[in-house]
């Protein structure tokens, strides 16, 4: 099929819910390894490795009998709860994986409102709830406006960082307020609209069943007190040219593999860990100072003045789907925690699909399908030459116009 061209370059995979990125390059490994499309490769790469140990005798034993797999790496990792575009390079493609990272994005997310969640989505355990009967789609209609443009965004205020070599869950469980900084960032939204809105009854999507324990809540709730002093959205041109800083700690572990889809990645390599987890904010800081308590008082975008409950005359909350173009950094679940609280309610980031990034879309011509994979190289394996063949006129072409 293939004969003897090497085949490399950058393509994108449509990754499933409940499948992590890590497992994805892992996949598409166990199928492209023993494939004929890619034994070209292997047989170079084989080839390589021999003339290179023959000039390093010391190692050459070691290196012939190193077991040869397709160089595969991702550039963006994706939560197991999202789905869409992840952007795969193979062999020298992976070199080019980190001009991925820096590039606009684009998502569909659901947000459902009336409660949120350590890790501001669906997968978290619930630690405060809200009203949202006054919730309509006219009010996020309204709210959404503020968030469009250059804005300074706060990361999420839960995480799975450590502090003093002890985890903030674990501080949190034993009642204390671990100090920490975590600095708001600016970022861009370039496009922000609502796709659909749902009223009460006329959807499934749910909170979770799980209740954070009391004493994660207590925790939390000081910390949703800090968050709730802070405006919802600053303009990034008129925030002060000093940092903004939020005293705050995390209040339960999240699942290392599910903090971050829309947070940007280091390029992966063959070499896959079971972790598939994203860093922590570069700008984190350690305090030795306790944390102290905020007001509690919260601004609302909206005209109600009604406080927070855990009733509520609706037996379902509302949700929107909503899309949004972004910069790279960009927190989708910070938006849904952050719309909620600009409509004097809660939120959580119920679903959500990244369907471009950079020139990669979900269309059915520019993208490899997971399932794909199962069904045999007489399905993926033209699928998968052609969009490799693809990368390389592309980047030809580019050449081309750089040097005109």
């Amino acid at each position: 099929m293939s004969g003897e061209k090497i085949y490399e370059g950058v393509l994108a995979v449509h990754k499933p819910q409940s499948v992590t990125s890590a497992d994805v390059i892992r996949k598409l490994q166990s199928h492209f390894k023993p494939s004929e499309l890619f034994r070209p490769w292997i047989e170079h790469e084989r080839a390589e490795r021999a003339r290179s140990s023959s000039r390093e005798a010391k190692f050459s034993r070691k290196r012939r009998n190193k077991n040869i797999d397709v160089k595969i790496g991702h550039g963006g990792t994706l939560d197991p709860l999202a789905t869409g575009v992840l952007v795969t390079g193979v062999g020298k493609g992976t070199k080019q994986l980190n001009d991925f990272l820096g590039c606009t994005k684009t998502y569909e997310a659901v947000v459902v409102f009336g409660a949120e969640t350590d890790s501001y989505d669906r997968v978290g355990k619930i630690v405060r709830r809200g009203p949202y009967a006054h919730v309509t789609r006219e009010g996020v209609e309204k709210a959404l406006a503020q968030f469009r443009g250059k804005i300074m965004q706060h990361p999420p205020i839960f995480s799975a960082l450590k502090v003093k070599g002890k985890k903030l869950y674990e501080y949190a469980r034993e009642g204390q307020l671990p100090p920490i900084e975590i600095q708001a960032r600016p970022v861009e939204v370039s496009n922000l609209e609502i796709l659909e809105w749902y009223e009460p009854g006329t959807h499934e999507h749910k909170w979770p069943e799980e209740e954070a324990p009391e004493e994660e809540k207590s925790v939390a709730e000081k910390l949703l007190a800090k968050d709730d002093a802070l405006p919802v959205a600053v303009s990034a041109e008129e925030n002060q040219p000093e940092k903004q800083v939020l005293e705050t700690s995390s209040a339960t572990k999240r699942p290392a593999e599910s903090q971050e889809e829309e947070k940007e990645q280091p390029t992966a390599t063959t070499e896959v860990t079971p972790d598939d987890s994203a860093p922590a904010p570069k700008k984190q800081k350690v305090s030795d100072d306790t944390a102290q308590d905020a007001p509690t008082e919260q601004p609302a975008a909206t005209e109600t003045s009604e406080p927070k409950t855990e009733s509520n005359e609706n037996p379902q909350p509302p949700a929107v789907k909503i899309t949004m173009t972004v910069s790279s950094g960009f927190y989708v679940r910070s938006l849904a925690h952050d719309l909620g609280k600009a409509l004097g309610s809660c939120a959580l980031m119920s679903e959500l699909s990244r369907t471009r990034q950079a020139d990669f879309t979900l269309d059915s011509d520019k993208i490899l399908e997971y399932k794909d994979l199962d069904a045999g190289e007489e399905v993926w394996g033209p699928k998968v030459q052609g969009f490799l063949e693809e990368w390389e006129k592309k980047r030809e072409r580019d050449a081309r116009a750089g040097s005109s």
